[in-house]
């Protein structure tokens, strides 16, 4: 057999060179008030138009995370550019509400010591009520006092607003366009059951409204308010950075400063930032890319906090941090871990087994934060019949629509690559073992194949060797989620077993950029106690798992051995013919 050790992937080709950053990460960064045009300069541009138009209903509609930080951040930018024009002059609006004993009369603004008089600014709210945002009218002893909304202190500035908050009551909704359209206020009262007091002057009212939400949220908006999405200002936080150069590293560390400084963070040690950015790559999946989400650096940043004790966050903090996280959240892993030590789930690390593989997977749990990955075992099991393949999993309703697809795809590529002018005289049923919940997905599809192909060539696959990725209809290998889950996954069944120096994964190699492994796999891979192949396509996956290659015209090869059994069923199935259909033996030869 071929040796296993066959092209593995070097240990340095696993991960980005942070080496290559290391004169920056001495470096204090200078957060420019301009920071937020450098890294999000689509949203940044988007914002700039939105206080230079003269459209009837000034709105923007940003996707967002609808979190605090995010309506927070996007009111200093605001502020920050308000600040920044060339025009400093205050404008006055809004106006005063003179009450009288039977009336109420209004006067444009004066002085800002007026009761509905505002320089404009910037106002957010992440969830609203009717009487927080358009005010209220109140009668206490016969007397009325006006309670001025979020509108009101809006009043010649922003308002920024909760998509999912406004979907969920659409009457505020309605009102506040039409303050929008007619760039006027009009007082109402609160329970409509009853009118006003007494009369109440409406008011010129104008604002710019920056409505945040989630792509769920922005198309539910768009079904309400069809015309008006369609004449809004869109923009979107962009989650990830390009990591090219010195220049977008700094960008990305001014990004991450400025939440640090948001937060009241302690300073920084230059060790901190190559932990930070390798947690960044696992969360973005790839190693060109760092996050900008603020919800994911706000919760890096606050659980290091809780490990610094010298006033300084380091790099040991935050893997601190990290591994006390892994460890809290996995009592599910540590039970999955036990039951296939216990045996009560079957995988086998170890020998030879013909149509049988080590699949990977990932595992959801409702209501827990993380996902796990896991190895699955497939089996195939072959017989003489009619071409039928039997997808067990589709067969019973735990298949997926995209897992069914990814099996048709691998049967088609078998299909055309036997170049049969018959059907195959197997029939074929696959299953994925001890699985008991729906499944979905594709990236067990070149395993599915490596499972088929050994039962239909009697050839045994290595069981120190787990698989994934999926697979196109020209047999070439494609990109799958979860990598770094499902390797760690596997490697951690394996140390528990003893590392042998011959167990590993084969990935696809387009999944090489997404790799970001925890410490003690890198450890192991370094050591050569553990490895990771890339393939390109089915047939370098083949060799790895059986030894044998898929085709290279030797007689030895595992499309021969198929074709060879084929070949052997069929002369059978001539010879058992009866006399009145002997002819058909002749009619075989020519």
């Amino acid at each position: 057999m071929v040796t296993l050790k066959n092209d593995p992937l070097e240990w340095n080709a696993l991960q980005t060179s942070v080496e290559r950053f290391q004169h920056l990460f001495l470096e204090h960064p200078i957060v420019h008030t301009d920071y937020f045009r450098i890294v999000q300069a689509r949203l940044y541009n988007g914002l700039d138009l939105l206080s230079k138009t003269m459209a009837l209903e000034p709105i923007m509609l940003i996707k967002s995370p609808e979190s605090s930080i995010y309506f927070t951040f996007l009111q200093k930018t605001l502020l920050e550019m308000k600040e920044r024009t060339k025009n400093k002059t205050k404008i006055l609006y809004g106006g005063h509400y003179k009450i009288m004993k039977h009336t109420v009369d209004w006067y444009p603004a004066r002085t800002i010591q007026d009761n509905f008089a505002t320089y404009g600014g910037v106002h957010q709210a992440d969830w609203i009520e009717h009487n927080n945002l358009f005010g209220c009218v109140r009668t206490y002893k016969n007397q009325v006092s006006l309670s001025p909304g979020l509108v009101h202190h809006a009043n010649g500035g922003f308002l920024i607003l909760s998509l999912r908050a406004v979907l969920e009551q659409p009457l505020m909704w309605f009102r506040l366009k039409k303050i929008l359209t007619c760039k006027k206020y009009e007082w109402y009262s609160s329970d409509q059951s009853k009118p006003l007091p007494l009369d109440i002057p409406s008011m010129p009212m104008s604002f710019r409204l920056l409505l945040m939400g989630e792509r769920e949220a922005l198309e539910d908006f768009k079904n309400l308010e069809f015309e008006l999405t369609n004449m809004s200002l869109y923009g979107e936080f962009e989650d990830t950075i390009k990591l090219s150069d010195d220049i977008s590293f700094m960008n990305w560390r001014m990004w991450v400063q400025s939440v640090l400084d948001a937060m009241g963070c302690p300073p920084t040690d230059y060790n901190f930032w190559p932990a930070l950015i390798h947690e960044g790559i696992r969360w973005t999946g790839d190693q060109e890319l760092l996050p900008l989400n603020l919800d994911w650096i706000r919760y890096q940043l606050q659980e290091t906090l809780l490990y610094c004790a010298d006033g300084l966050m380091n790099g040991d903090n935050l893997r601190k941090a990290i591994k006390m996280r892994a460890w809290r959240e996995g009592l599910i892993l540590e039970k999955l871990l036990n039951n296939i030590e216990q045996k009560q789930i079957q995988i086998d690390t170890k020998g030879e087994v013909i149509g049988q593989v080590n699949a990977l997977s990932v595992i959801e749990f409702p209501g827990h934060p993380g996902f796990f990955g896991t190895p699955v075992r497939i089996s195939c099991a072959v017989h003489i019949g009619d071409g039928e393949f039997i997808d067990v999993e589709r067969k019973v309703d735990l298949g997926g629509s995209i897992h069914s697809k990814g099996l048709m795809i691998m049967q088609s590529w078998l299909m055309s690559t036997l170049k049969l002018e018959q059907n195959i005289p197997f029939s074929a049923s696959l299953v994925f073992e001890q699985s008991y919940s729906e499944l979905d997905g594709d990236s067990a599809s070149l395993a599915a194949l490596c499972a088929l192909i050994s039962a239909l060539a009697l050839k045994p696959i290595n069981q120190k060797i787990a698989v994934t990725g999926s697979i196109d209809q020209l047999g070439n290998v494609q990109s799958i989620g979860g990598i770094n889950e499902k390797i760690e996954g596997f490697f951690q069944i394996c140390k528990q077993r003893i590392l042998d120096g011959y167990q590993g994964v084969i990935i696809p190699s387009t999944n090489i950029r997404h790799l970001a492994l925890h410490e003690d796999v890198m450890k192991a891979i370094k050591n050569g106690t553990f490895y990771l192949w890339a393939v390109s396509n089915v047939d370098e996956a083949l060799l790895l798992l059986t030894g044998i290659p898929w085709e290279d015209g030797s007689g030895s090869s595992l499309l021969f051995f198929i074709k060879e059994r084929i070949a052997k069923i069929n002369s059978q199935d001539i010879r058992r013919r009866p006399g009145p259909l002997r002819w058909l033996n002749w009619i075989s030869s020519i």
